[in-house]
């Protein structure tokens, strides 16, 4: 089953949200550090994933991101 993770990135100048699906928790950190890789020219340097939420997939589902 398919799961959406919401996660809390802290970087060291600013804090991020991301949203990815995934299988499993761990498959889940490693797609969003690769997100947050891959959305900046210089790769920053990433304090912590902190996983806010998770979520199954069904016919809906989705995040509020304050």
């Amino acid at each position: 089953m398919m799961y959406l993770y919401r996660f809390e990135v802290e970087l060291e100048v600013k804090m991020l949200h991301v949203v990815v699906a995934a299988n499993d928790q761990e498959t889940a950190f490693v797609a969003a550090e690769e997100e947050v890789e891959k959305n900046f020219l210089k790769l920053p340097t990433i304090s912590s994933i902190t996983l806010l939420e998770k979520k199954p997939i069904r016919k809906t589902a989705g995040f509020v991101i304050e």
